[in-house]
Parts: structure tokens; C-alpha cells; sequence
């Protein structure tokens, strides 16, 4: 909601108070005010001129010669290229040194050949957004309609000496969503009294019930309507204030009766529409559910297929405005209307929310209408409307008002007492302080030993239970004036719980290691879904009810599908080398019963894609591959202290290339997979080779891990010795060296494999495997024959288990 401060002064006397104090004020009282913006934008130097002469620049088709008066000695000279500029306009003129908005400082130039001693300017130059600019003052420079006085300062008659608050406002403060809201609201705040608008309506002898009947089939969608006829109006721009008002509001002014009911929409909080009468095609106004599929072209001029739950206003046959949404621009007013009909109607909140979402048509009425308006205000809201046409559009309002109204309002009663207020607040209230807070809020209210019994304001539609009570006693009392209290009972210290403390770990050191992290959508195609899904498990993708999109349909099984949109996005941008890793939920589903909620795991996924490292002064580059992506799962294990309880095992899994991918085991169970990109699967996302992991993150955290346990630094040698085992083709190397470690007892610490050999020197189904292996004892220096013992048993263990054989 934006607040024009000066326009807030017709309500409430806040001429001691500045826009900057008050919107603190509004702040702490429980409604934040994001910003105060400041109209004049920093404008200096700027005055009211007279252009006395106007003449075309003999060098340029598009540019005038004007002699314009400044309320100075001597005209000045001024080259201006509007198409609407004119002798005898009263303008607004930026002199040499001015500036305008954006720190845009005026000098004298020199425009072919002739001198311009400053410029005329338009509203835009002024720092009024375009798309508030009335349509006449579109293109070119701005002309005071009326007579003002050379010389002086436009800025006041343009009311940009204004500050405009902008409030953000909570679903349920939608009293707030007018300029009498506020009033409501700063009056409270202040202690002020609220100065109502009081419409006079001068009504000419004839009836409106002669020209106009109201009948309302959708009682439940619409249970009051109101109609009031002004005939006579002369369609034109509206006065200057009203039109600054409704662009501080941010409303572009159109024409006098259609910016008088946007004018009331903002002062009341009350939407109105306005039908051009003779356009009507009848004397009644049938309210009424729409026919399913029916037609009909709305001020937009784009034609809608109504549905069968949507209120629409009709002559008696045909809809003249979809209820409040938007008028038919069968019967919108336009430059030649002479009589209008007005209407002020409440419509149900959630029917006009249906059908403004279903035709994609938000506003400032249908949100109004959807947060609730206050009913007790429609009439009069009409009547206002009634009588500014009669002022400002010339019209003659006839006598009456028509009206059907099946309003049931009852006045909703809430009560609380001094007790259960201070209980609630820890304060100290007394119950005098209480019932000032209800007087300044204007609630009626009665009280007897401290217990109040307050009638809700047909204004306040949040005022429903005694804990709202409470809170209007509090935000008015001063939150800052409410004590603080330590709480009293035993406590315990938080603190991030071992999981918690782990996943960080996990972050820290994959971040180390070059991986961003991504965080993607939980919902995929029903296609999608099942790529790369837990084989282990059989849960079925779970297909939303109402999705927004087919491609945002179904709930994910895995994280690495969208880290490979994730890639190619990434790709398709010139970013070839992309390394990223997600934290994120699949969500697992057995046998799906009725109304059972899937289980959310927590898994950890990566994908990884083009250079790995590039020296590019060494000339060395390192395309990821594999063991990169492996090697970081390592290093992750490492961290986490499982290393020597994980296996990587070759296996296939769908989606990824059938000879590079490892399903990896925690010990013994499966815990996910690493390994590369099936080439089809890469072409169709277009991604160079890439590589991808997925574990099952809960698992792998909530495995116990023993203390860790530090070794003294060794002060005696250890001894290595490197052996090249021949074993068939289908050994998995893997396992030759499980057999190692397991063979090599205490003394054997380290095996690592630095070589594998296949080829011309071995028979054919061979293939060698060669390991380091280190002998380490930590308390004496080991002698060749202990070495060679522990040594012996480690090759007669893979003789007896894998059949192998030295290499000679």
C-alpha cells in the first residue's frame, strides 16, 4: 500500500509529526513501512514559465525556438523538440543550473546554431515513472491545465513535494489497504481524532429506481449491490491533485469518471466500476453465476471463456463485467458517455479470487475483494463517487439509491481481561491504560472489574479471538516498553546435534575441494523421475495432485537428474568446467496406501564436467575423469572416518556407462553409486563427459565411528616391498588387495596399487597387478626376516584365494 503523506493529512492532523517520524512510528506499532520515498527526487532550480512565442528552428525540422518568461527581467530562450510545446502553455521550466533527477545538472547549449538557456520539461524529466503519465502527456512536455502564477514553484502544484510511504501489510490487516485505514491507524497511533470525508449530495428530482432495477440470483457470491445514476458528465481529465494523488498511489489517471472511482478504490478501500448507462442495453442489472463456456470480451479487450463457478454482472442476458475483476468493454465508459451508472457492490473474497486466477487478471479490486472490504462502507463509498462527478465531471446525481441487500453482519464480540493480558504480555497494565488503548483505536467496548467485552469494527475483520485483543494492547502499549525476562526452569545449552555437525563436515570438505553447492527443484517430470533412482529400494515415483506443470509433477527418487540440467545450463553458457554437489531430500514411497506420507531422505549427489586442473604457464591440463570423482568420495570417506569400512565395487546402473561405474558399499550394504555418464544420455542433455555420484547421506552419517585414535610419530624405518601378482582377467583388483590387508596382520600398514599390465608378455585372460606394500612395527626396527615372513603369508593367501601367481 502506498501512502501519500500529504494526501493522509485530510484525515489526521500529522502536520507536527514528518513522514520519516511517522513511518517509525507505523513501524514499531506493528505494520512495517519498507521505505519513505521522496516525490521531488533531489529536483532543484525548476520554476513555472510562460512560452510567449514559439517558432520553428530554421536548421531543424523537430526543434522550436521559444521565448519563454520565467518571472525574470528578460525572457529566456529555449530550444525544445515536444511535439505539443505552443505559444500561450504555462510549462514547467528547469533553468541553467537546475537538476533533475538522476543528478542531471541543466547548462546553456548551443542546438544548431542557437542558444537554449534551459529546458522544458515533461513529467518523465520530472521522475514520474512513465507508466503513470496521463496518456496526453505521454510524448511530450507537461501543461499546467489551469492558471499559475509565472515563476513560481511547480513542484507544489504537482504535489511532488510529497513523501510517499510504502506499507507491507500482512494478509490479515487488509483495513489498511486504504487511505481511511491508515487514517484508522496513525489517529491510534498518535492519539488524534479521524476526519471522515462527508459526501453532499445535491440529487435532482428524478429517480434512479426509474432507470435502473437490481436483481441479485447469487446471493451467497454477492449479497449486496448498489447502483447510483449520474446523468449528464463531460468526459475529461481530471483536476491536477487528483490525478498526482492516484500516480502517488501508483495508478495511472485516465479520464475524470473512471479516476474518481480509483480514487475512491484508494480513499475507501471500496473498488467501484462505472458503466457507461446508455450502453447498457437495458433497465436492470441481474447479478449471476456465469453459464459454462460463455463469452465475453473484457475491458481489455481480449475475450474470455467464462466457467460455470464465476459471478458476472449482466443487463438481464448478456455480462457487462466480470465481478470484481474487470468490466465488459461492452458498456465501458469512453470519451462520448453522458450518463453513468455507478456501482458498489460486496463480493465474495474467494469467487473473485477463482476467476481472477483463472483468467490471470490481478488488480487493486480483485485484491481488495479477496483480503475482505468492510460492507458497512460500500454505500457511502458510492455515494462519494456520486458526488465528485457531480463536482468534477459536471453530472446531476438522480434521487436514490437502488439497492438489493441480503447482508447479515453481526457484530462479532470479543472479550479479555486485565489479567490475561498482563499474563500474556509480562506486563504491568492497568486496566484504565487498557480501555485508552481500545478508546484511540476507536473499538466500542465495555468494562466491568478489569474485564472487557469488545465489539469488533466492521473494518477490522482480524479482531476474531482474545489473543488479537491482546496484541492491539500490545503493539499500541510499545513493544519496546514491554520487559524483558529470562526464562525460569532448567535449560539446556543448543548446540548442532552429530548429524548435523557431520553434514557440515561434508560441505566444508567438498567446498575444499572445488565443488559449489546447488540446491534444485524437488519436483521433476514423471520421466525423470526414475533416472538414476536407489536400486535397492522399490519405491515408485509419487505423482503430485494438482502439479503446476508436467514437467513439476512428480517428486524425485534421486538429486542427479536436475544437477545435470544444473551442468548443461551451466554448459550452454560458455562454462565448461562445472564441479557441483547437492544436500538435498528424495522422497521413498512402498506400496503407497491411501493418504501415507512418503519417507524424505537425505542424500548427497555430484556431477562433475570438464577440466579438472589447468597450469596453462606449465602447459598441463587434467580432464576430470573417473578417478576424480572417485578420489573426492575417497577423500570424503577419509574425513568421515570410514575409509576402511567402504568398497568400491564394478557394477552397471541405468543411465551411466556400463564399463565406468562402481556401486559403492559401507559395510557390505549399498550406499550409492559413482561413475560416468551414459554417451546417450550426455548427448541428449548436450554435456561433454561427465561424471556423477549419489549416496545415501543419512547411512553414511549415522554409521558409528570409533574415537580417533593418534599415533606417536614413528621413530624407527619402515620397510616396503612392491610385488606384480598375475591373475585372471575377471579378478577385481579390489579384492586382491582386501586379501593383502587381510594376510598381512599388525605389521603390514599401507597397500596401495601403482600398476596394472595387459598384454603381449602376459597369455591371453591374464592380466598384472602390482601393489606397494609397507611393513611398519612401532616399537623396534624390523628385521628382513620378520618382514619376509609376514611377506610370505601375504603371497601364499592370494595363491590360495585368487590364484596368483608372481610375475616373473
Amino acid at each position: 500500500m502506498l501512502v501519500s503523506y500529504n494526501w493522509l493529512k485530510d484525515y489526521v492532523d500529522i502536520n507536527d509529526v514528518s513522514a520519516e517520524e511517522l513511518a517509525e512510528k507505523i513501524t514499531k506499532a506493528g505494520i512495517e513501512v519498507e521505505q519513505v520515498e521522496v516525490l521531488n527526487k533531489g529536483i532543484e532550480g525548476v520554476v513555472v514559465g510562460h512560452v510567449l512565442e514559439c517558432v520553428k528552428h530554421p536548421e531543424a525540422d523537430k526543434l522550436n525556438i521559444c521565448q519563454v518568461d520565467l518571472g525574470e527581467e528578460e525572457p529566456k530562450q529555449i530550444i525544445c523538440g515536444a511535439p505539443n510545446v505552443a505559444a500561450g502553455q504555462k510549462v514547467i521550466v528547469a533553468k541553467i543550473g537546475a537538476v533533475l533527477p538522476g543528478n542531471f545538472k541543466i547548462k546553456k547549449a548551443k542546438l544548431r546554431g542557437e542558444a537554449s538557456n534551459g529546458m522544458i520539461c515533461s513529467l518523465q524529466e520530472l521522475g514520474i515513472e512513465t507508466k503513470f503519465v496521463p496518456k496526453e502527456y505521454a510524448t511530450g512536455i507537461f501543461v499546467f491545465p489551469f492558471e499559475v502564477e509565472v515563476g513560481t514553484d511547480p513542484l507544489e502544484y504537482l504535489n511532488l513535494n510529497d513523501k510517499v510511504l510504502e506499507l507491507s501489510l500482512t494478509p490479515n490487516r487488509s483495513d489498511a489497504l486504504s487511505m481511511l485505514g491508515v487514517a484508522y491507524e496513525v489517529a491510534a497511533i498518535l492519539a488524534r481524532e479521524v476526519k471522515l470525508p462527508k459526501p453532499v449530495m445535491n440529487e435532482v428530482k428524478e429517480k434512479a429506481a426509474d432507470y435502473i432495477k437490481i436483481t441479485i440470483d447469487a446471493k451467497e457470491d454477492c449479497p449486496y449491490y448498489a447502483a447510483r445514476v449520474v446523468k449528464g458528465v463531460k468526459i475529461g481529465p481530471s483536476p491536477l491533485w487528483m490525478q498526482m494523488r492516484l500516480m502517488a498511489a501508483g495508478i495511472r489517471p485516465i479520464n475524470n469518471v473512471v479516476d474518481i472511482t480509483n480514487y475512491i478504490l484508494i480513499e475507501y478501500g471500496q473498488p467501484l466500476h462505472a458503466f457507461d448507462y446508455d450502453r447498457l442495453g437495458s433497465k436492470e442489472i441481474l447479478v449471476r453465476r456465469a453459464k459454462q463456456d460463455e463469452k465475453f470480451v473484457t475491458l481489455d479487450d481480449q475475450e474470455r471463456t467464462l466457467k460455470a463457478d464465476q459471478l458476472v454482472i449482466t443487463n438481464g442476458t448478456e455480462p457487462i463485467a466480470l465481478a470484481g475483476v474487470m468490466g465488459g468493454a461492452n458498456s465501458e465508459v469512453h470519451d462520448g458517455t453522458v450518463n453513468v451508472l455507478i456501482e458498489a457492490a460486496v463480493f465474495n473474497g474467494l469467487t473473485v479470487r477463482k476467476a481472477s486466477k483463472d483468467h490471470g487478471l490481478r488488480s487493486e479490486a480483485s485484491a481488495r475483494f479477496e483480503k475482505g472490504i468492510n460492507p458497512e462502507r460500500t454505500k457511502e463509498a458510492g455515494d462519494r463517487a456520486a458526488a465528485l462527478m457531480a463536482e468534477l465531471a459536471g453530472g446531476e446525481v438522480l434521487e436514490g439509491v437502488v439497492a438489493a441487500d441480503y447482508l447479515q453482519s453481526t457484530a462479532v464480540k470479543v472479550s479479555v481481561s486485565t489479567e490475561r493480558i498482563n499474563q500474556v504480555l509480562g506486563t504491568s497494565i492497568t486496566a484504565e491504560e487498557v480501555a485508552n488503548i481500545f478508546t484511540r483505536l476507536q473499538f466500542e467496548f465495555t468494562e466491568e472489574n478489569g474485564n472487557f467485552t469488545v465489539t469488533a469494527p466492521s473494518r477490522r475483520r482480524d479482531i476474531v479471538i482474545p489473543e488479537d485483543l491482546i496484541e492491539e494492547v500490545a503493539r499500541l502499549y510499545g513493544y519496546d516498553f514491554i520487559p524483558t525476562t529470562l526464562p525460569v526452569g532448567d535449560s539446556t545449552p543448543g548446540k548442532l546435534s552429530q548429524y548435523q555437525q557431520k553434514r557440515r563436515k561434508v560441505r566444508k570438505f567438498l567446498e575444499g575441494a572445488g565443488l559449489s553447492e546447488a540446491v534444485t527443484y524437488s519436483l521433476t517430470s514423471s520421466e525423470r523421475a526414475l533416472l538414476y533412482k536407489d536400486d535397492t529400494t522399490k519405491a515408485t515415483p509419487i505423482r503430485l495432485s494438482m502439479p503446476m506443470s508436467e514437467e513439476r509433477s512428480t517428486l524425485r527418487l534421486s538429486l542427479v537428474p536436475h544437477l545435470l540440467e544444473a551442468v548443461a545450463h551451466n554448459n550452454a553458457r560458455q562454462l565448461d568446467d562445472v564441479a557441483l554437489y547437492e544436500i538435498g531430500k528424495v522422497y521413498l514411497i512402498e506400496d503407497k496406501i491411501d493418504n501415507e506420507q512418503p519417507n524424505e531422505r537425505e542424500n548427497l549427489a555430484g556431477a562433475i564436467t570438464g577440466l579438472w586442473h589447468s597450469h596453462s604457464w606449465q602447459g598441463e591440463k587434467k580432464a576430470v575423469d573417473f578417478f576424480v570423482a572417485k578420489g573426492i568420495l575417497e577423500g570424503l570417506f577419509d574425513v568421515l572416518g570410514l575409509n576402511e569400512r567402504i568398497t568400491f565395487e564394478q557394477g552397471g546402473k541405468d543411465g551411466l556407462h556400463p564399463g565406468r561405474t562402481a556401486i559403492i558399499k559401507l559395510d557390505g550394504d549399498y550406499i550409492g553409486f559413482v561413475g560416468q555418464v551414459h554417451p546417450d544420455e550426455q548427448k541428449a542433455l548436450d554435456l561433454d563427459p561427465t561424471y556423477v555420484y549419489e549416496l545415501n547421506l543419512e547411512k553414511l552419517l549415522r554409521a558409528e565411528v570409533k574415537a580417533i585414535k593418534y599415533e606417536a610419530i614413528p621413530r624407527y624405518p619402515s620397510i616396503t616391498r612392491d610385488i606384480a601378482l598375475v591373475v585372471d582377467d575377471n579378478v577385481i583388483a579390489g579384492n586382491v588387495e582386501a586379501v593383502i590387508k587381510d594376510a598381512g596382520g599388525t605389521l603390514l600398514k599401507e597397500v596401495s596399487i601403482f600398476d596394472l599390465y595387459q598384454g603381449e608378455h602376459l597369455e591371453k585372460g591374464k592380466k598384472s597387478l602390482a601393489f606397494s606394500l609397507r611393513y611398519f612395527d612401532p616399537e623396534k626396527t624390523l628385521t628382513d626376516e620378520e618382514v619376509s615372513k609376514a611377506h610370505e603369508k601375504v603371497l601364499q593367501a592370494v595363491a590360495e584365494k585368487l590364484g596368483a601367481v608372481l610375475r616373473g
